[in-house]
């Protein structure tokens, strides 16, 4: 169960970090399209869960590893970015979102 303000920063921070990989992404997975989908956030506002979504759908753990990578960074811009909306900036893990490659499955198994 979530409370408002968990619901409140987890929008606030898929938007910045939305925001942030579409336009820094494509430099960090080199060449690949990442998008957030789902940020998740613990109750004590600490530790973000961020799903990415990524594109073109080849060596996907290279890229979501790539990110990994990165996300003192990322966690740092997003302390730039919201420094006057929140306190914290929580700690980023990052997990691949598949739940498109699941629809598409599912479909495909529908239509045959």
């Amino acid at each position: 169960m979530t409370t408002t303000r968990q619901h409140k920063v987890s929008r606030l921070l898929q938007k910045e970090l939305g925001d942030y990989l579409q336009k820094n992404g494509s430099g960090i997975t080199k060449g690949k399209m990442v998008t957030v989908t789902v940020v998740r956030i613990s109750p004590d506002l600490g530790v973000a869960k961020v799903y990415v979504s990524i594109f073109p759908s080849d060596k996907l753990e290279e890229a979501l590893q790539s990110v990994r990578d990165r996300a003192g960074g990322i966690r740092r811009e997003m302390g730039k970015r919201l420094k006057n909306q929140l306190r914290h900036i929580p700690e980023f893990t990052f997990y691949l979102d598949d739940s498109l490659d699941y629809i598409d499955r599912i479909d495909n198994l529908l239509n045959e």
